[in-house]
């Protein structure tokens, strides 16, 4: 399989601090990563990495095989979509959930081009499939917060990204708004065409059968990486999280206990 993200002896040091040590880590195409890791570990650390948005200490950093410093970074992210939460407040709340979709096609915040008919049908293609066309010509703020992360996660795909990458997709969601998000997830990594997926949480059980791989990060470094039910075992998890827990293996995902 070709390679999607191949980090060498990554390290980042910051203000005197080693923010990321000796990482790392390769995808393959056909992969799909969970990352996890406690706030503060260095999960976006990592990700501007990826993106190039930050410049490694020591170390190299390629994607799609190209490596970092030998290729425009500007034309490389046309390729990279990336889904935050913190994204949505620099969104234009007025806006019509459609021209929020559309606007990913350049990465605008709002509607600066005309759209063409086929661009409005891959617009249509992409809210049927995240579940959303019923919220067409609704205005983006009166949606919900689930809606909303599925309105995005639509916006980074009208681009065709190759890597597309979840920054904690779930935050502040409902137990019910949660399930429904990681289903549209696990439906979207069906689809023959889907770009390669990271899913960054610090919540086990928001991992789905999708994530086949898992890479666990504390402190800046890879504590363990691999098939995920290899990875996310009660030992390997008591002893990341320095706190004895049990996990729970129920319909392909795994659930955390603490032990007390």
């Amino acid at each position: 399989m070709s390679s999607v993200i191949d980090v060498r002896e990554v390290s980042w040091k910051r203000d005197n601090k080693m923010l990321l040590k000796h990482i790392d880590w390769q995808v393959a195409a056909g992969e799909h990563w969970a990352i996890l890791g406690l706030n503060g570990s260095g999960k976006t650390t990592l990700l501007n990495m990826i993106t190039g948005y930050i410049w490694p200490t020591e170390g190299e950093v390629s994607v799609f095989g190209h490596l970092y410093g030998t290729v425009d970074l500007r034309e490389l992210r046309k390729s990279i979509g990336w889904v935050s939460s913190s994204l949505q407040e620099k969104l234009h709340m007025n806006d019509k959930t459609q021209h929020v979709v559309f606007s990913g096609k350049h990465a605008t915040i709002g509607m600066y081009d005309k759209p063409e008919p086929a661009d409005m049908e891959r617009v249509e293609v992409l809210m049927k499939q995240l579940g959303v066309w019923h919220l067409h010509d609704r205005h983006y703020h009166s949606c919900s917060q689930g809606e909303k992360q599925k309105l995005l996660i639509a916006r980074a795909l009208m681009a065709s990204p190759k890597l597309l990458i979840l920054d904690e997709p779930c935050n502040g969601l409902d137990v019910f708004s949660r399930e429904q998000l990681l289903s549209s997830i696990q439906e979207l990594v069906s689809q023959p065409d889907a770009p390669t997926l990271l899913y960054v949480t610090h919540h086990i059980e928001e991992i789905t059968p999708a994530f086949t791989k898992a890479l666990l990060i504390r402190s800046g470094e890879v504590y363990k990486s691999g098939p995920t039910q290899d990875v996310l075992t009660g030992s390997y998890l008591s002893d990341f999280f320095q706190s004895p827990v049990e996990v729970e293996w129920r319909y392909g995902r795994a659930w955390l206990r603490v032990i007390s």
